[in-house]
């Protein structure tokens, strides 16, 4: 549970930082409105690009499956944006009791075991990623969402330990890009011909103890060449 509520509490000082403190209400703080499960949307159609689904081009491609974990951890910082908006306009409950109602949910405990190789089975997979898009047209219930969601994650070669390194290291660069100007359009997301998620993918793999800090500094040293 310690993970969960260590990551919700990193997206809620991410969301303060990069869109103002109140973001909860559905503005950032120049007044431009947040839509999470568009976000939610739009990583998702990204996710299914990983596959190689087009009859009509590149048939006997594999799968990306390296961006395929990056993808599902790009829509795990914005369904806890989402779980955090809801919290915070509803029951507001504590981040510890957001994190056990996490817990309790029925695909969670796939997630508690090894992770496993992503399999051949692509179109499958496409269906399961579909069926959790379909969650994101319903009421603001966010637990079928959520549910719907750890499928995906565990058909997606991660499981909760998999999950939180790689969204420490996402959350790290999202800072780190923010601190280059994302936002302004100066920022370089293209690093000596990788892209920067790749590279800090590379980081991780490298040491996966690295600690946030040293990870936000070994960024900026390669960023910097």
């Amino acid at each position: 549970m310690s993970k969960i509520k260590s990551m919700l509490m990193l997206q809620q000082e991410l969301n303060d930082n990069t869109n103002g403190t109140g973001w909860e209400k559905g503005v950032t703080k120049q007044g431009k409105p947040i839509d999470w499960r568009r976000c939610i949307l739009l990583e998702s159609a990204e996710l299914i690009e990983s596959y190689p689904w087009k009859h009509w081009k590149n048939i006997d491609a594999p799968a990306d499956k390296e961006n395929i974990k990056i993808e599902v951890v790009d829509i795990w910082h914005f369904i806890m944006s989402e779980i955090l908006r809801i919290n915070a306009t509803t029951s507001k409950d504590t981040i510890e009791n957001l994190a056990l109602s996490i817990r309790e949910l029925p695909n969670f405990i796939a997630l508690k075991n090894n992770a496993n190789e992503i399999g051949n089975n692509y179109f499958e997979q496409i269906a399961n990623i579909e069926s959790f898009v379909k969650t994101l047209f319903n009421d603001e219930e966010w637990k079928e969402m959520t549910n719907s969601y750890f499928g995906v994650v565990a058909q997606s070669g991660l499981n909760l330990d998999s999950l939180y390194q790689l969204y420490i290291g996402k959350n790290i660069l999202n800072k780190f890009r923010q601190d280059n100007g994302y936002k302004d359009g100066t920022y370089k997301k293209i690093w000596n011909e990788k892209e920067d998620n790749i590279v800090m993918q590379e980081i991780l793999s490298a040491n996966s103890n690295i600690t946030p800090q040293c990870l936000y500094e070994e960024l900026e040293s390669i960023y910097n060449q």
